[in-house]
């Protein structure tokens, strides 16, 4: 679960917190738990949800960060193939608050957008939008990583 909070956090003391917070509410909520699915899947999605709850009253629905000059083009599939678990999570948890939160909701737990936006307090186009803008700014974190590695290799 620390792994979890961590992909929404900003750093690991504030994923600290949020475990423990989200550990606090699940023993609050143990007598509900009705063994309809798995204890861990019922953990997980009070973990996000305290995350969640977290940022909703944090406001970062109004983040700006001039990704007008991001190139829109594809990242190289091999880019991918050649990103290490560890690296490509350094480069999420460097996502602005706004656009980490509605990428691993989307991208990493599988909620709609619809569901997003009711979570989060806001409609699915900015839901939508915050996922175009976390895209392209991880492209381009992608692509920045990937000349750095190339550079790096031809120096050696």
């Amino acid at each position: 679960m620390y792994a979890v909070c961590l992909r929404y956090a900003r750093h690991q003391l504030e994923a600290q917190d949020l475990m423990q917070e989200g550990f606090i509410r699940v023993f609050d909520k143990l007598g509900g738990f009705r063994m309809d699915g798995s204890l861990e899947g019922w953990v997980r999605r009070i973990m996000v949800t305290t995350c969640i709850n977290h940022y909703r009253r944090k406001a970062f629905q109004n983040e700006k960060f001039g990704l007008e000059n991001v190139p829109d083009g594809p990242v190289e599939p091999l880019a991918i193939d050649n990103l290490g678990q560890a690296e490509l999570m350094k480069l999420i948890e460097g996502l602005p608050d706004g656009y980490r939160m509605v990428f691993n909701l989307f991208a990493i737990e599988g909620f709609d957008h619809a569901e997003i936006a009711d979570m989060l307090g806001f409609g699915e186009s900015t839901s939508r939008s915050q996922l175009a803008k976390a895209r392209r700014m991880l492209q381009q974190r992608l692509g920045a990583h990937i000349v750095n590695e190339h550079e790096r290799k031809a120096s050696h």
